[in-house]
């Protein structure tokens, strides 16, 4: 079973990445967050910087935001020139300025539209592609047409996340739409949402036996030794949070060139991390009126106990 890091936007960059690769095991493939190609907007270097080569330690693959079949194929040609030769394209985002332009999830609200983009796409793009997709847009129901639709082309991959766009993160994936996918989509398959533990993974796993691979994102941000404690059962200890923020800590530094900067992206991070320490109110409180590098380090080192 392939166990893939969910690109999750301002957070896995290849800083993050990079990082993370050097210090956890367990990853197979790491998606980078998504990119925005418009028909009337250049996709420049500056766009690009977070998939370059020179800057990734690790397996990429870029995945991409659009509502434009030719947008894509063009961005589709830097990407490959890259030396890229997959993609994934977003149907799932369910920010509201996202779905508002058909892009993410704001696809599935037309499925007409959605068909018509993806066989422009899949007729025109060379190189391959991967889809991501919520399972409806206000309704699971929805995901019946979505399959036949999803099942016309040739995706290398179907990551389903069980849940609609209306649901946003909330309430609890609707399994019983992952069932379908499981028995009628003629892709390969990878199920993406709420694995925190290395428990639900094997649940998952146990429940679809021939699935192909397994997403995790805000579980691994919560958790950055879940892809390692999935393979070998070794569970992350408190000093390996603290040693991992100071080497993000150094490297947001060199990349961003700017504390304040820096300490927006370890808060993010850290208030994910703190899930795992429910009893410690007054440092999760700490951090959130941390407003310096020092103020996240005095924090932090307050957690002592193993977890």
């Amino acid at each position: 079973m392939k166990v893939y890091f969910a690109p999750l936007e301002g957070i896995t960059t290849y800083t993050y990445r990079n990082a993370h690769a050097a210090n956890f095991s367990g990853v197979d493939t790491y998606f980078a967050p998504f990119i925005v190609p418009t028909e009337n907007e250049r996709i420049s270097m500056k766009t690009l910087k977070d998939i370059l080569p020179e800057n990734n330690d690790v397996k990429v693959i870029p995945q991409v935001l659009c509502s434009s079949g030719e947008a894509f194929c063009e961005l589709a040609k830097k990407v490959k020139a890259l030396g890229y030769d997959e993609v994934n394209i977003n149907l799932g985002c369910p920010s509201g300025t996202v779905v508002k332009k058909k892009r993410g999830s704001g696809a599935l609200r037309d499925t007409e539209f959605l068909d018509k983009l993806l066989d422009y796409i899949f007729s025109h793009a060379d190189i391959k592609i991967s889809l991501k997709t919520r399972t409806g847009f206000y309704s699971h129901e929805e995901f019946y047409e979505l399959i036949n639709i999803y099942n016309k082309y040739p995706a290398t991959e179907l990551i389903v996340h069980p849940r609609v766009r209306e649901e946003l993160y909330s309430g609890v994936p609707n399994m019983d739409s992952f069932d379908y996918a499981y028995k009628n989509s003629v892709h390969k398959l990878c199920y993406n949402g709420d694995v925190v533990t290395a428990e639900d993974f094997n649940k998952i796993c146990e429940r679809y036996p021939d699935l192909n691979s397994v997403m995790i994102g805000r579980g691994a941000i919560q958790n950055p030794a879940i892809f390692r404690e999935i393979r070998s059962g070794d569970k992350i200890k408190t000093e390996e949070f603290l040693e991992f923020s100071h080497i993000l800590e150094e490297r947001y530094l060199d990349v961003l060139g700017c504390e304040h900067y820096t300490v927006h992206r370890l808060k993010e991070i850290w208030l994910y991390i703190m899930k795992n320490f429910p009893d410690e109110k007054k440092v999760t409180k700490a951090l959130k009126k941390s407003n310096t590098l020092n103020d996240i380090n005095s924090a932090i080192n307050r957690l002592s106990m193993p977890i």
